[in-house]
C-alpha cells in the first residue's frame, strides 16, 4: 500500500500563491493515478485535480481551472499542487489521494488512499 503525507499548507492573502506537496511512500506513484481533493468547514470533500499515472494527462475542476496545476515527479514520489491567484472561497483542508485504477475520476469514493490533509486559509 502507499503511504501519503501533505505539506506546505499555511495562511495567504487573497491572489497570493502557495504550492502544496505530497510525498509518497511504501509504493511507486507510476502504479497510481492521483488526486487533490478539498474541504472546506460544513461541506462536502471535492475534487480538486486529478493527474494519470504517466502524468501525461490532468483533469480540474472548474472552480479552480486555469489558477491551480497539478503535477507529478514519479522519480521522487511527489505530487505537487500549484496554487495562483487565490481566493478567500479556496480555504479548506486540501487532501493528496491515490488510486490504482487507470482512470482520473472525480469521485472521492474511488480513491483507496489518503493523506492526512493540510489546511489552506485565505485571507481577503
Amino acid at each position: 500500500q502507499v503511504q501519503l503525507a501533505e505539506s506546505g499548507g499555511g495562511l495567504v492573502q487573497a491572489g497570493g500563491s502557495l504550492r502544496l506537496s505530497c510525498a509518497a511512500s511504501g509504493r511507486t506513484l507510476t502504479s497510481y493515478v492521483m488526486g487533490w481533493f478539498r474541504q472546506a468547514p460544513g461541506k462536502d470533500r471535492d475534487f480538486v485535480a486529478g493527474i494519470s499515472r504517466s502524468g501525461g494527462s490532468t483533469l480540474y475542476a472548474d472552480s479552480v481551472k486555469g489558477r491551480f496545476t497539478i503535477s507529478k515527479d514519479n522519480v521522487l514520489n511527489m505530487v505537487y499542487l500549484k496554487m495562483d491567484s487565490l481566493k478567500p472561497e479556496d480555504t479548506a483542508v486540501y487532501y493528496c489521494a491515490g488510486r490504482r485504477l487507470s482512470d482520473i475520476v472525480y469521485s472521492q469514493y474511488e480513491y483507496a488512499y489518503w493523506g492526512q490533509g493540510t489546511q489552506v486559509t485565505v485571507s481577503p
